[in-house]
């Protein structure tokens, strides 16, 4: 007995709903993978993405802190400079208030001549030698003259040795100081000033 025609549609369709089940299953299978590996790839890029995001804002946040700070250096310094320049020019007017109070006292003839044989006095005996030269301004000779005799004395009784002791007439200090003495021996040097 053969298999009739309507048996063999029968199993033709049979296998045919079998055959599509199967590869419905396998579509729907493969779409699954699909879906998943989809999925995963977009969730990996997007935390790629994500990483890369706040790396980026987490560099301009380090810029802007880095920028804040030097800023704030920056008007720090500013301050500093202000505040020296401050300090500068307060320095200037008191040194030109004491040059101008300084150059009153040489002005004043009361004054400054204990003033000048106190420097004289303390220049030899600083230096006790036997010979020492006097620089002086030029407009001081005179009265430097008047004030040695008596500041040689003193040396003699308070030393008990003599010294020689001469103007230097050929060069002068400065007009623009206010007053004091220079004392040279040949082995030191002494300045006193106003």
């Amino acid at each position: 007995m053969g298999i009739s025609d309507n048996d063999v549609q029968k199993q033709l369709r049979h296998m045919m709903a079998f055959i599509e089940q199967e590869a419905n299953e396998k579509a729907e299978e493969i779409d699954a993978k699909a879906e998943e590996e989809f999925n995963m790839e977009k969730g990996r890029l997007v935390q790629q993405q994500r990483q890369k995001i706040m790396e980026y804002y987490e560099k301009k946040e380090k810029q802007v802190e880095l920028q804040r700070k030097i800023q704030r250096s920056n008007m720090q310094n500013q301050g500093r400079l202000q505040c020296l320049k401050a300090r500068d020019e307060h320095v200037k007017s008191v040194l030109n208030e004491a040059r101008s109070n300084l150059s009153k006292i040489s002005a004043d003839r009361n004054r400054y001549p204990p003033i000048l044989k106190g420097l004289i006095l303390q220049g030899l005996f600083q230096l006790l030698e036997k010979q020492v030269v006097i620089r002086c301004r030029k407009n001081d000779v005179d009265l430097i003259e008047q004030l040695l005799p008596e500041c040689i004395e003193e040396l003699q009784k308070a030393w008990g040795d003599t010294t020689q002791v001469i103007i230097d007439n050929d060069q002068y200090l400065s007009p623009e100081n206010a007053g004091g003495v220079e004392l040279l021996a040949k082995m030191a040097k002494f300045g006193y000033f106003i």
